[in-house]
């Protein structure tokens, strides 16, 4: 499959030139898969704005989006505030919208909550990993933060997962640790990570880029300049998921138990 992992600026608290960034660069490229960054669609430092610019998903943004996704027979993955209005919160979230007419969301898990992030004060805590089956494959979702929990990664795998599909506002001082943790995500789940993050300045943020593909082996396919708009192409091939996993069997000898035992969830083995 084309995935097409889209290192671009956000424009500030302007929804409108956003989706027209992103019709502009799906409709030249056509991939099976397009990526944009964590909260793409608003900018990731909006803050007080997320209250008045945040939507249900789906809702207006999300429609406008999802028929750009069919008119060019597309999976496009942005991030977005959504606004729960039963719950009455906002959350920090990774909408994919199918060229079949679909919309699928996951809510952040791991809202960044320290040093120059203030991610808690205005979004809620996502509960359930989220799969989704295309026909492209089955893609993991995640956001950002959420990368520095192996545990969760894990979880989709186990789940099925054959993509970990990343989105990401991470600043430059976070990049040499993406860097690191990037393959390790991917050569513990035998998996594809595909990651995309920001470019550019908003307010006293920079973001850096570091925009990546990664095999299921550790191997980098792919990657965007740093501090540059770029789009990075790729193909992937989810058959060479199945020699990869032969050859270093990380899923067929996970032991979730022993996640269970540290939790207190489960009697230790040997007891009785």
């Amino acid at each position: 499959m084309k995935v097409l992992l889209a290192q671009m600026e956000p424009r500030l608290n302007d929804k409108a030139a956003n989706i027209e960034k992103i019709r502009k660069v799906v409709g030249r490229a056509q991939p099976n898969l397009a990526m944009f960054g964590e909260l793409f669609l608003t900018g990731y430092m909006a803050r007080d704005s997320w209250r008045t610019l945040a939507e249900p998903v789906p809702g207006p943004s999300t429609d406008a989006i999802l028929k750009i996704a069919e008119e060019n027979s597309t999976h496009i993955l942005f991030g977005m505030p959504e606004r729960d209005t039963r719950a009455k919160l906002l959350y920090n979230v990774a909408v994919l919208a199918c060229p079949d007419g679909t919309v699928e969301k996951y809510r952040k898990i791991h809202p960044a909550n320290f040093g120059p992030f203030e991610e808690g004060i205005y979004f809620g805590r996502g509960r359930e990993p989220k799969l989704v089956e295309t026909k492209l494959g089955k893609l993991g979702l995640m956001i950002c933060f959420d990368t520095f929990f192996p545990e969760l990664g894990k979880t989709l795998a186990l789940r099925g997962a054959e993509i970990l599909a990343i989105i990401s506002a991470a600043p430059n001082t976070s990049k040499p640790l993406f860097d690191k943790v990037l393959p390790a995500r991917a050569v513990e789940n035998t998996c594809f990570v595909l990651y995309c993050n920001l470019v550019g300045t908003e307010l006293n943020m920079i973001f850096a880029g570091g925009t990546q593909a990664i095999g299921p082996r550790g191997e980098l396919m792919g990657k965007a300049k740093d501090y540059k708009e770029g789009l990075l192409a790729v193909e992937v091939d989810l058959a060479e998921l199945r020699p990869a996993r032969e050859a270093r069997p990380t899923i067929r000898e996970t032991q979730p138990e022993l996640l269970e035992e540290a939790l207190g969830r489960r009697p230790k083995r040997g007891r009785r």
